[in-house]
């Protein structure tokens, strides 16, 4: 009977959360719509290195060209402002600007010096690492040549003498290692998939938060909480039965979100065990924050405010609008204050390194702290609360 009665009001805040239809949007609509846009933003195959070169046409530049387009990068001749643009705003990796002076150089059979400009992204290091080999690769043809050519041979023997030397001497290879962590951690991550971990935090815990404050207190000023409380149902039953009715929305939520972004996107989840217990306490946190709010306040305007800015401003701080990664170390410490920081990090581990739940047992157990904490503050309220309604 114990059992029935907390499974009852359970079922009850689920109608009532559903009631609502604006929850319905912003709980299973818009978090599917902002992962496909920012995911197909961020996941389009793109290739392997994309270079602009910019320079006057010189045998330089040609022979620049054709060693970056024999290392497999897209390369484009363009000006300069349009090469500092295209690398600034991330439509071009690395630029090169070959200048007269290196290509006067380059034909006197002298030093040439090429200014190579990289852009932010991570891939840049290493696609600019390929530029300077095939840069390094067309000085090396260029000194041949005119070596072959000032012992008075021909064009055509040149070329003959250079291609069979090809033939003979195996091709140089070069292993480019990124050093970089964040490059590194990354390496592996498409973009939809990046975002969906991300938005199942974020939606999660806001929806959670939000709705769930908001569907307390209408069941406290519409007297549905005392009318609970008339039947045969203690305090205790009447606080478990609101507070897993929170817990189950998160939860529903949490598997639609999971379940629609691996059959309409294909999102690799990794361990399904894992990214479970991780939901539930992270759950748990989003309900005790809900009673908390929806005891405190009377009005669910106010309360839905204060919620949606609570949930945006912890998700931005805890890395779920932008990757904890490139955080500076202070601001990556002070992100540790919220729940989302805990359960970026473990949805990181569990999709891009395979772990499971002993691997983020670490996480696990401060979400299980603050869970236990917002838990018993908000039955605490909302006990409170009822005590002072009978």
């Amino acid at each position: 009977m114990r059992t029935g009665a907390v499974l009852a009001i359970t079922l009850v805040e689920i109608r009532r959360f559903l009631a609502d239809r604006s929850n319905i949007f912003f709980a299973f609509v818009f978090p599917l719509v902002l992962v496909l846009v920012l995911g197909i933003q961020n996941s389009g195959d793109q290739p392997a290195g994309r270079v602009a070169v910019v320079g006057d046409d010189s045998s330089l530049q040609a022979a620049l060209v054709d060693a970056l387009a024999g290392s497999d990068l897209e390369v484009e001749e363009t000006d300069a402002e349009t090469m500092r643009a295209d690398v600034a705003q991330g439509r071009r990796q690395v630029g090169v600007l070959v200048s007269p002076e290196a290509a006067r150089a380059f034909d006197d059979g002298d030093a040439v010096e090429l200014e190579i400009v990289t852009g932010g992204q991570t891939a840049a290091l290493a696609v600019a690492q390929v530029v300077r080999t095939a840069a390094a690769t067309a000085m090396l043809r260029g000194g041949q040549e005119t070596v072959l050519a000032g012992t008075g041979a021909t064009e055509q023997e040149v070329d003959e003498a250079l291609a069979g030397a090809d033939e003979r001497i195996a091709p140089a290879s070069l292993a480019v290692q990124d050093t970089s962590e964040v490059a590194q951690e990354f390496s592996n991550v498409t973009g939809i998939q990046l975002v969906a971990g991300s938005m199942l935090l974020l939606f999660t815990f806001l929806n959670t938060l939000a709705g769930g404050a908001a569907t307390l207190i209408q069941a406290r000023r519409d007297g549905i909480v005392r009318r609970t409380l008339a039947a045969p149902v203690t305090a205790g039953q009447a606080i478990t039965g609101i507070a897993l009715g929170r817990l189950a929305i998160a939860g529903f939520q949490a598997v639609y979100i999971v379940v629609a972004t691996r059959l309409l996107f294909g999102v690799d989840w990794g361990d399904i065990a894992a990214v479970t217990v991780l939901l539930l306490l992270f759950g748990l946190v989003g309900a005790g924050l809900s009673m908390i709010l929806g005891t405190a306040f009377d009005n669910e305007g106010t309360a839905t405010g204060l919620a949606v800015g609570l949930g945006l401003v912890l998700g931005a701080l805890g890395g779920t609008m932008f990757p904890l990664e490139f955080f500076p170390d202070t601001l990556r410490r002070v992100a540790h204050i919220t729940p989302h920081a805990w359960g970026y990090e473990a949805i990181a581990q569990i999709q891009r390194h395979g772990a499971g739940v002993l691997d983020i047992l670490p996480q696990l157990g401060v979400l299980a702290g603050m869970a236990a904490v917002t838990l018993l503050l908000g039955s605490w309220l909302l006990r409170r609360s009822l005590s002072r309604a009978m």
